[in-house]
């Protein structure tokens, strides 16, 4: 049965460049925007403030533009929306200096920002559906992008000051909103009147439920270094410069993994290879429970390709097999909402608890112990379910 639309061939040229561009942004955000507020100003508690809005924000923002994306069958459109607006609340954000205001825009601007990715990944797992092209092939080119924003941004910023970084992030929505005119929707072409029953039956099942769940516990895990591995490096009197190349090693260090999954990823088992994931995660975090020296941070962050990189593709592609075409947003915004929303909200109370009272050292065994609960998840799961 035809759906009555006419698909035209996915510009895939297209679809990696924005990939590049948007991650570009989320380097800027990451690395830059705590730099900046503590240029105007503003302290680590308000900046704190400021960073625990984008997890809260995202948990529904996430589900909202996910289930919008879905209910309308569309994605690119919904792109040009979030875009458009983030474009122009990031302008508000920079122009605002009171910082009960600032809370309120940061939220909207994150309202809007959140669920990009989740998105982005729609798309391109709908463009290449029947294809033989892999979605790793597309994902490296936000590694790339990430990791060419984190190094030459902020040579830019050492050179002009952080007050640059207004220009920058302005640049990078605005080279994304204009790169998303050129993308191809997304759309199912099964014909089918979508029933959002029918994904709740899929959610609600127990073995997504168990599967979300181990992915939240191993998230936790790696919120933790995310969150606090500059001040972590801060701790053991390590210099900027040392915080920048930690990030920069951990981003590279996915583009050869990325590579390579697109070429053989799909022909191993999802659940037995997040497992060994989650063993990586383990070892990578207990050898940050032990390190003294910030040197060594550099090098176990080149375990980032192993740990995250097979990770997130491995997950995405679960997700892909369990989740039909229509409900493809929406699926990826439920795991948004697990890997960014809820596992950032409580890694933050958890972590900042752990980092405050009982030391970064201690807060990373705790992640190591995470993510082998999570290697007992994923186990659990593929024995329990071997039928799948």
């Amino acid at each position: 049965m035809e759906s009555g639309i006419q698909q035209r061939k996915p510009h895939y040229g297209a679809q990696r460049a924005f990939t590049f561009s948007f991650f570009m942004t989320t380097a800027v955000i990451v690395s830059y925007f705590p730099l900046y507020f503590q240029s105007v100003g503003y302290s680590t508690i308000q900046i704190g403030l400021l960073y625990s809005i984008g997890p809260l924000i995202g948990i529904v923002s996430n589900l909202f533009w996910g289930i919008i994306s879905d209910k309308l069958q569309t994605v690119k459109k919904i792109l040009l929306v979030i875009l458009a607006a983030q474009l122009v609340t990031s302008f508000v954000v920079f122009q605002t200096a009171n910082f009960g205001w600032l809370m309120v825009f940061m939220a909207v601007f994150f309202f809007f920002q959140s669920p990009t990715t989740s998105l982005n990944d729609s798309l391109t797992l709908l463009n290449i559906s029947g294809t033989n092209k892999s979605y790793a092939s597309f994902r490296i080119w936000g590694s790339i992008g990430f990791a060419a924003a984190s190094l030459f941004f902020g040579l830019l910023l050492q050179q002009r000051g952080s007050g640059l970084t207004a220009i920058l992030c302005l640049f990078t929505i605005g080279l994304s909103l204009v790169l998303s005119t050129l993308l191809t929707d997304g759309r199912s072409q099964s014909g089918k009147k979508i029933q959002f029953s029918g994904m709740v039956q899929i959610v609600a099942s127990r073995q997504m439920v168990l599967f979300l769940l181990t992915i939240t516990v191993v998230s936790v895990a790696h919120r933790f270094n995310d969150g606090f591995l500059a001040l972590f490096l801060k701790q053991l009197g390590a210099d900027p410069s040392i915080v920048g190349w930690s990030w920069m090693v951990s981003a590279v260090s996915e583009i050869p993994i990325f590579f390579l999954l697109s070429k053989y990823g799909h022909k191993y088992k999802e659940l037995p290879l997040l497992a060994v994931c989650a063993i990586v995660y383990v070892v990578r975090f207990l050898l940050m429970s032990q390190v003294e020296n910030p040197l060594w941070v550099i090098v176990i962050q080149a375990m980032h390709s192993i740990s995250f990189g097979i990770f997130f593709f491995t997950v995405i592609r679960y997700i892909q097999r369990n989740v039909p075409d229509e409900f493809r947003a929406t699926g990826q915004a439920i795991f948004a909402v697990c890997w960014s929303g809820v596992a950032g909200l409580v890694s933050g109370t958890l972590g900042g608890w752990l980092f405050r009272d009982f030391g970064p050292h201690v807060m990373y065994g705790i992640g190591a112990a995470l993510s082998l609960i999570a290697v007992f998840g994923f186990l659990f799961l593929h024995y329990a379910y071997k039928h799948d």
